[in-house]
């Protein structure tokens, strides 16, 4: 089998071999639907119970705010559109122009019935700065939902000062954390946010399963009808594997951060050291990013060359650009910074992981360094 140098984290992260082992026996022994009253179910319904239990405390929340989804996309929505459809006088939400389609395309849904909907520009580092909400916002505003972190140029938001301009005006605030949780520290108290999403994918949890903290006494209606599970506002059979995946998955990343964030950092300053040690010329996008999520722009380039060529040579990178049909298309993002065309056409993602080596950030340099600056 190809060995592959993996530099995609940003898209999805490696299983936690402990959260493996901990799904286990919830697939195979204890397969009992935790919503049954028999004996069998108990046990199933205790795991859910205690990692719901594990999250909360890993985003200082309690466990009734935590409602399991089926991923970030889901939580996104839920919190949305539930929030624009529990009120019948039509007020407006704000988002930003950077966020995730998941947050752009549910907006765009409820504007098509109605629901009045701005969308707050970024600067040219990917800041929405709480000045910009302090124009945008009124007394009709019902919620507002900026990302904690940017998923293409890892951009963190100062999300405590926009819930508190939000707050002023007596709307809510949600933050679609999905690529902040499990990488940088979260308290939804200290922040003091209304809800928040994320999803386990993102930190070495299973594919499939995510959560909506939802903060008590905030009402939103339902996402899914069904069942009564999730209190009442998520219906659908509860996978308890997966559940408990994602809890051991958060706990351990939580635990270890710190170390896992310096590590990833001394990757992340070796790999643009070596790059302008190379002498490649590149212009990197994001202010105060996340730990390992880069986003470089090589002035007339192309991303989806590089993102193949770097295929060719074993190394997974994503790009900043998306193809639509036989045409190059600029990301929504590198748009709402203004970066120029013949940067942004040229922008590739590379995410480092703690998965990542030394060895391997010497392979992507000299790979960049091949392509870009061939013989």
């Amino acid at each position: 089998m190809k060995q592959y140098i993996y530099a995609d984290n940003a898209a999805t992260t490696q299983l936690d071999p402990k959260a493996f082992e901990a799904m286990i026996p919830w697939l195979r022994d204890e397969y009992g639907n935790a919503s049954q009253p028999y004996s069998f179910s108990r046990k199933p319904k205790k795991a859910i119970a205690e990692a719901r239990a594990v999250i909360a405390e890993c985003i200082n929340a309690d466990p009734e705010e935590i409602y399991f989804t089926s991923g970030g996309t889901e939580s996104d929505n839920w919190a949305i559109k539930g929030s624009a459809f529990s009120d019948s006088g039509h007020h407006a939400t704000i988002t930003s122009q950077i966020e995730h389609h998941a947050v752009l395309h549910s907006c765009e849904a409820t504007e098509r019935i109605g629901y009045p909907v701005a969308y707050l520009p970024a600067d040219e580092e990917g800041r929405i700065l709480p000045e910009t909400l302090d124009r945008y916002i009124s007394d009709r505003t019902r919620l507002v939902s900026v990302m904690t972190a940017n998923n293409e140029i890892g951009t963190i938001q100062d999300i405590a000062g926009l819930a508190d301009i939000a707050h002023a005006h007596g709307a809510m605030f949600h933050t679609d954390a999905v690529q902040a949780v499990g990488h940088i520290p979260i308290d939804v108290k200290a922040l003091d946010v209304d809800m928040l999403s994320a999803s386990a994918h993102k930190f070495n949890g299973p594919r499939g399963i995510g959560f909506l903290y939802i903060r008590k006494g905030i009402k939103v209606c339902p996402f899914m009808d069904g069942g009564g599970q999730e209190n009442k506002n998520r219906a659908g059979t509860e996978n308890t594997a997966a559940i408990v995946g994602m809890s051991i998955a958060l706990m351990n990343n939580t635990q270890n951060m710190r170390n896992t964030s310096d590590s990833i950092r001394s990757l992340e300053n070796l790999l643009i050291t070596k790059l302008i040690e190379e002498g490649l010329v590149f212009r990197r996008n994001g202010a105060n990013t996340l730990p390992g999520l880069i986003s470089l722009s090589f002035q007339n380039s192309n991303g989806e060359m590089l993102l193949h060529r770097m295929d060719l040579k074993g190394i997974c990178v994503s790009t900043g650009s998306a193809c639509n049909g036989s045409s190059d298309e600029i990301s929504h993002v590198l748009q709402a910074i203004h970066l120029p065309d013949e940067y942004a056409k040229g922008t590739i993602r590379i995410s480092l992981g703690k998965h990542n080596t030394e060895s391997e950030i010497f392979k992507i340099t000299e790979s960049l360094k091949q392509i870009l600056m061939p013989k």
